[in-house]
């Protein structure tokens, strides 16, 4: 014999005890060198942090092109992390500077396309901040469960 759980929800004057809660999907571009080394160190390290986040390792933070981060949008992503190296330490000289740039111009450019400009996070993490990785992953994430789930056409390109 089952229990109705919806009537359970309705008795204890709760919302539907089977209800989702709203888990954000977030891609992470993260540099070859830092920050996904950061992530790596993480993980050999043990420390725990949500799963939320969907690695895809550049080998400079400044690969990223602008249009990259309107299709993750597009298709499905309710945010988006790009990590990279410190300024100064940039194992192309100076790539994160180029993607400082274009991130500030893109934050402007995702408010005509109706998406809120702090679903991108620009991070510097380095190879030897597994920690910081974890802590920033898993504050973005609750950042974006507290805005909800992005609300865009998705594409089936």
């Amino acid at each position: 014999m089952g229990i109705n759980m919806g009537i359970c929800g309705d008795v204890l004057g709760k919302k539907d005890l089977m209800e989702k809660t709203f888990e954000p999907k977030i891609i992470c571009f993260l540099c070859n060198w830092c920050t996904y080394a950061g992530a790596d160190l993480a993980g050999t390290s043990r420390i725990q942090y949500k799963p939320n986040g969907i690695p895809i390792r550049v080998m400079c933070s400044s690969r990223v092109d602008p249009m990259h981060i309107l299709w993750a949008f597009k298709h499905g992503a309710d945010g988006v992390l790009i990590g990279g190296c410190h300024p100064g330490d940039c194992h192309y000289q100076n790539g994160n500077y180029k993607t400082r740039r274009r991130v500030f111009l893109l934050e402007k450019v995702l408010k005509d396309f109706g998406i809120e400009p702090n679903r991108l996070k620009l991070e510097w993490i380095s190879a030897s901040e597994g920690r910081k990785y974890a802590k920033v992953i898993d504050e973005f994430i609750e950042e974006i469960r507290k805005l909800g789930p992005l609300a865009m056409e998705q594409s089936e390109e």
